[in-house]
């Protein structure tokens, strides 16, 4: 009884990461033309301060949910995507105080 529950738990952590890796990509990856943009043209014009200081604060909070669960899915995913999302905050802060 015990390899069975053993096996369906190995099984279940196989799948979560079959499931978290491409998520993690994809949701990260997105972030890289706005990031590329952002910085190229230092156009910030259509971005929500507000908004973007929320969203940064919230993936900072994934980040931290992933490390206390031992995820890396989790973790590398808003790690990446923090820093991306950090990089075009600092530029909209600096556009809005030059502006």
């Amino acid at each position: 009884m015990a390899g069975v529950a053993f096996s369906k738990a190995i099984m279940s952590a196989e799948l979560s990461n079959l499931v978290g890796y491409p998520a993690a990509f994809l949701t990260t990856i997105a972030f890289v033309p706005q990031a590329w943009r952002s910085w190229r043209t230092r156009d910030l014009s259509g971005i929500s301060l507000p908004m973007y200081a929320l969203f940064t604060l919230g993936v900072a909070f994934w980040l931290a949910y992933g490390i206390l669960l031992g995820s890396v899915p989790i973790m590398l995913g808003n790690g990446i995507t923090l820093a991306l999302a950090s990089v075009v905050l600092a530029l909209k802060i600096r556009h809005s105080r030059a502006g």
